[in-house]
């Protein structure tokens, strides 16, 4: 019961009590989620049956569709999480709640290649439990963000920017770990046995979470007021300018959520050779993770200190910057795949650079754009622009993918070509190019206010 607990944050200038619990909880979610997502792309593409269990794979297209479908389903629910959350629930009881359909999730994908015990098509198996996941890790999204900045008053609001940089850490341990084990525990033992470890870390995390509900501060849900809030001209006014800063960064999301899919599909045709190891493609996904854990504290505590010596940082240039970083990674992988095409075997080692520019964008992208979000959003509403922001940026640029690979694998049934090879990076690159452009551009317009639990 919610009024057993504390509803304000704790006054006190250090970190709050609660966040180990949130940051332990969201390194266990994030293994369930990202290593399920590794091996998704290879799943779909070489281990996929077919209702009498035969093997029945989809072509790259149509997984990277069927994939980029799902990763903007992750980041529609957000809005419903973000709703529920600020408007009856409060976030810890969201969050514990939707959990729940994120852990069946995983029990169902456990089940994908089972048609004969589960008497359904593996693909409705797969639409089912991909959906659930979707529901249980789009709808806590931005509760989880918002309920960490939730536990700092105006004493230690100084701390939020350090914490939302371990919490992104967190999130990356969490990844580094699932994306060495699952994709080998996929070709040594199967889909039941690499998908269902996910499903019991996504357990595990929200146990550790319901061990840190004395230590939180539940900031009480909206309700009525809620309600009034958001059709407020205030609330009107936020939202016009924040939208279109979102809109903007969907072609990074665009670009970087690919790093699941066609990077992946990509991998199968390097060279994998390490030493007297042969890595699995999926596998290099973590080459990101691993490049987070170093960028973070070098960005926060070495170069943006230094470059703030020269001019002042703020959150919409990093943003900028980070969009700008992105171009040449896509560049990079269309010379890749033109060597490949060539009949060339390049080494993995190219997408070590690629990554080098992606996850060095990420860093300045994502972790401000969090950041930023959470601080221009009225304290009753802090969930809602969370979760404006995974649809209008995360899920668009998603959905904008997944859009190109269906008119792709549409052209491929008709027997013609369309952006094939190279020129399909080549046109991405070129899709972020423009919005990096516009987004500086529109972002020397902006001019917002920031908002702190425990102020007026």
């Amino acid at each position: 019961m919610s009024h057993n607990y504390r509803t304000t944050p704790h006054d006190t200038d250090r970190m709050p009590p609660g966040i180990p619990y949130i940051v332990g909880n969201e390194a266990a979610e994030r293994f369930s989620y990202y290593g399920m997502l590794s091996i998704l792309a290879v799943f779909l593409t070489d281990h996929l049956l077919d209702s009498q269990g035969e093997l029945a794979p989809l072509s790259d297209a149509q997984a990277t569709e069927w994939q980029h479908y799902f990763q903007a389903a992750v980041y529609v629910t957000p809005l419903f999480g973000a709703i529920l959350s600020d408007w009856l629930w409060g976030k810890y009881r969201t969050i514990l709640t939707l959990s729940l359909f994120y852990v069946v999730g995983h029990a169902v994908m456990a089940l994908v290649d089972m048609p004969q015990l589960t008497g359904l098509s593996p693909r409705w198996m797969l639409g089912i439990g991909l959906g659930l996941i979707a529901l249980g890790a789009g709808g806590i999204k931005p509760c989880v963000t918002a309920h960490v900045g939730d536990q700092f008053g105006s004493a230690n609001s100084h701390l939020l920017p350090k914490v939302f940089g371990w919490f992104y850490l967190s999130i990356n341990l969490g990844a580094v770990i699932s994306q060495a084990l699952i994709p080998w525990l996929l070709d040594e033992y199967g889909p039941s046995v690499a998908f269902g470890l996910p499903g019991g870390l996504m357990a595990l995390a929200l146990f550790v979470f319901w061990l840190g509900r004395h230590e939180f501060a539940h900031i009480p849900p909206g309700g009525a007021a809620f309600v009034r809030e958001v059709f407020t001209p205030q609330t009107g006014r936020i939202l016009l300018k924040l939208v279109p800063i979102y809109l903007l960064t969907i072609p990074f999301w665009s670009l970087f959520d690919q790093s699941h899919t066609s990077m992946v599909l990509q991998a199968k045709s390097l060279d994998l050779s390490f030493g007297t190891f042969t890595l699995k493609p999926a596998q290099l996904q973590l080459i990101n993770p691993l490049m987070i854990l170093m960028l973070v504290p070098l960005i926060s505590y070495g170069i943006e200190p230094l470059v703030g010596k020269f001019t002042r940082v703020t959150p919409l240039r990093k943003i900028a910057t980070g969009m700008f970083i992105t171009v040449p990674s896509f560049a990079i992988l269309a010379l890749l795949q033109k060597a490949i095409d060539g009949g060339a075997t390049p080494s993995w080692t190219w997408h070590v650079l690629v990554y080098a520019f992606l996850t060095f964008a990420e860093v300045l992208v994502s972790i401000t754009t969090l950041e930023f979000s959470y601080t221009q959003a009225p304290n009753k509403l802090k969930s809602l622009i969370m979760g404006v922001f995974f649809i209008t940026g995360i899920a668009l640029g998603n959905l904008f993918t997944a859009a190109v690979s269906a008119r792709i694998a549409a052209a491929q049934e008709r027997g013609s070509q369309l952006l094939e090879g190279e020129n399909y990076y080549w046109f991405f690159t070129a899709v972020m190019l423009v919005g990096a452009l516009a987004f500086m551009v529109y972002s020397q317009f902006y001019r917002g206010r920031s908002y702190v639990q425990g102020e007026n």
